[in-house]
């Protein structure tokens, strides 16, 4: 993998977790109950990949994610799980607390890519990690926002974007995009029995439309494809932007203000990544794993 491949990786996963951050502010925006969310964000989600795919005159790929294997599959089931935790876990604690839980993600990203792949983190990205966790013990170590269920959902979806960020680092030929569009479209028919979609008002699904394109559609297809060019751990630490971004939306639309220990770890986490991604972009940082001739990556031993 040369330079430009790392740099493009860096700029679609920090444009996917730029509109993932939007999250927060359309669960306080729209008040249909959970799964009628999940529902209309899944199915715009996926009709907003599938419109993608088409533009992208990639026809063939929508049908041939029939032929994804298991890989494909897993990674659909994973990311629908994912999307599931997520919605859910917004529902029952702060913003702030689900972004800087998914800040986390670094080191379980880290681990996976260790044990599937033998892929050795940089000592760049390892301490860029261990500073994002302590912004996340600030946050919520110190604080007094949350709750406790909202806490573990955000855990859960934290863990399912660990493994997809593994399964689309080790599985290269899957079928990203499509894969990314199948898993919106299950969690939504998955979610439909569960709500009551055909009750919201023409305003509501203008912003659940809204909320399916944007933070599903846009986030899924940056980051499925960023995540292919970047080890899995540095893919986990850029996403972690979500954690200071999440909150910030909230507060300048609705004045949702964070708790001190919120606004200093969060700073932490953004700082974190600035840095590590200052660095590795100006020295065309060549991802562990890759072989140093840039070919190939390796296959786990």
């Amino acid at each position: 993998m040369n330079a430009s491949e790392y740099r493009l990786g860096l700029i679609l996963v920090t444009g996917s977790a730029v509109a993932w951050s939007t999250a927060g502010l359309f669960t306080r925006l729209i008040p249909t109950d959970t799964w009628t969310m999940l529902t209309w964000r899944g199915l715009f989600g996926a009709l907003g990949l599938a419109i993608v795919i088409v533009a992208l005159r990639r026809g063939d790929s929508l049908r041939g994610m029939w032929r994804m294997g298991w890989p494909g599959w897993l990674f659909v089931t994973v990311s629908a799980f994912g999307m599931v935790f997520f919605i859910t876990s917004l529902r029952h604690t702060t913003v702030a607390h689900v972004a800087v839980i998914y800040a986390t993600a670094p080191f379980l990203a880290a681990a996976l890519g260790w044990l599937l792949m033998r892929e050795r983190p940089t000592a760049n990205a390892l301490l860029a990690s261990l500073a994002a966790l302590v912004g996340v013990a600030i946050m919520v170590g110190l604080g007094v926002e949350g709750g406790l269920l909202g806490d573990l959902l955000a855990f859960g979806m934290t863990l399912s974007m660990a493994v997809m960020m593994t399964i689309a680092r080790r599985f290269r030929d899957i079928p990203v995009m499509p894969a990314a569009c199948l898993s919106a479209l299950l969690s939504g028919f998955a979610c439909w029995p569960m709500g009551d979609p055909l009750a919201v008002s023409s305003y509501d699904l203008l912003l659940l439309a809204l909320f399916g394109i944007v933070n599903s559609s846009l986030g899924l297809a940056l980051f499925t494809l960023g995540a292919r060019f970047l080890p899995a751990i540095e893919t986990a630490l850029i996403g972690a932007l979500d954690a200071p971004l999440a909150p910030l939306w909230v507060w300048l639309a609705f004045g949702e203000t964070p708790s001190e220990s919120t606004l200093v770890g969060g700073s932490i986490v953004f700082v974190a990544v600035a840095v590590h991604m200052t660095i590795g972009a100006s020295r065309g940082a060549r991802p562990a794993g890759d072989k140093q001739d840039g070919g190939a990556i390796r296959e786990p031993a």
